[in-house]
C-alpha cells in the first residue's frame, strides 16, 4: 500500500492524524484489503446527532466494512475517555481484528499508556466549572491547578484545563498525581502497528476548507437546525466544530459567510493543536507523510 510497509494483517492497528488528512479513508482501505472491524477513536463522532458535521463514514461506507462506536452515544450524554475505554475493550477480544482510527490524541495515550481511574465529578461541581469557565474563561483555572499538572496538560484546550480542575477540587489531588497510579494500557504499543499522519497546514489548510464546504452541500445546516431545540452549548455534543458558528447563523447572528469563515478558522486551529499533541506524544509511533497515502 502506498505510503505503508511492514503492516501485519494480523495485528491491531491504529491510525492518528488531524481532522480531514483521509485517515477513514485509509482504514477503509486497510480493512478491505487486509480484513477487520473499523473502531472509532474521535470524541465527537460519538454522538448520534452528528453525522455530516464531524465527517463520519457514510452509509455506503460503513456498508464496506464492519464499523463500530460511531454514532452510538444520545447527544445529551456525558461522555469521557474513560466511557471511551470501557466500549472498545470487548472489541479488542472478538471480532476481527481492530483498526482504530481518529483524531483525538487522548483516546489513544489512554488505549496504549493506561489511564488513571479518577473518580467522576460531581453534577454541582461540573455546574460550577462551567459557570466559571462561560464567565471567566478557562484561564481563571490555571492558578488553582498544580506545578506538575500544569506542565503535563494542554493549556490552550479549555476542557483539559476544567477537567484538571475539577479533579482537583473533587479529590484534593491533582490530575498528575492520579496520572502516576495509571493501571496497565489495554492495548501497548508493542502489540500493534501505530501510524500517525503528518498533514502539514500548507497542505491540509485548503482540505479543511474544501470539506467544510462539502459538509454544507451535503445538509450541515440541515443537522444543525435539528439540534436547535435545547441546545445546549456546555454539552460534550456541542463542541462539535461549526456547530456553534451555523447555530449563530440560524439565530440571525451571523450571515452564512461569516458562519463559514469562523468554522473553517476553528477547524484550522483544532489542526494545529491535534498536530501539537501528536508531536508531543506520538513519537514512537510510524510517522507517515498523508499526501502519500
Amino acid at each position: 500500500m502506498t505510503g505503508l510497509i511492514d503492516i501485519d494483517p494480523t495485528r491491531p492497528v491504529l491510525i492518528a492524524g488531524p481532522t480531514a488528512c483521509g485517515k477513514s479513508a485509509l482504514a477503509l482501505r486497510l480493512a478491505e484489503s487486509d480484513g477487520g472491524q473499523i473502531i472509532n477513536a474521535d470524541a465527537l463522532q460519538v454522538f448520534a446527532n452528528w453525522r455530516v458535521l464531524t465527517a463520519r463514514p457514510s452509509p455506503e461506507e460503513e456498508s464496506r466494512a464492519p464499523h463500530k462506536l460511531y454514532g452510538h452515544v444520545g447527544p445529551e450524554a456525558e461522555y469521557s475517555v474513560g466511557h471511551w475505554l470501557r466500549d472498545v475493550a470487548p472489541l479488542l477480544q472478538n471480532g476481527p481484528r481492530p483498526i482504530i482510527v481518529g483524531g483525538t490524541g487522548l483516546y489513544f495515550t489512554a488505549l496504549t499508556e493506561g489511564l488513571a481511574d479518577i473518580p467522576e465529578t460531581p453534577a454541582s461541581l461540573r455546574e460550577d466549572a462551567n459557570a466559571i469557565r462561560a464567565a471567566q474563561g478557562h484561564e481563571a483555572f490555571l492558578p488553582d491547578l498544580d506545578a506538575e499538572t500544569l506542565a503535563r496538560i494542554d493549556t490552550a484546550n479549555p476542557m483539559r484545563v476544567q477537567r484538571a480542575w475539577e479533579v482537583q477540587h473533587a479529590t484534593g489531588r491533582g490530575l498528575a498525581a492520579w496520572q502516576d497510579e495509571t493501571p496497565p494500557p489495554l492495548l501497548p504499543l508493542s502489540e500493534c502497528t501505530a501510524i500517525a499522519l503528518e498533514a502539514p497546514k500548507e497542505w491540509l489548510n485548503p482540505r479543511i476548507e474544501m470539506r467544510f464546504d462539502q459538509m454544507l452541500a451535503e445538509g450541515a445546516l440541515d443537522e444543525v437546525r435539528a439540534n436547535l431545540d435545547g441546545w445546549m452549548p456546555e454539552r460534550p455534543s456541542s463542541r462539535a466544530i461549526g456547530a456553534p458558528e451555523l447555530v449563530a447563523h440560524l439565530r440571525g447572528e451571523l450571515t452564512l459567510d461569516a458562519a463559514r469563515s469562523a468554522a473553517v478558522i476553528a477547524t484550522r486551529q483544532y489542526a494545529k493543536r491535534q498536530r501539537t499533541w501528536f508531536r508531543a506524544r506520538m513519537r514512537n509511533w510510524r510517522w507517515r507523510a498523508a499526501v502519500d497515502i
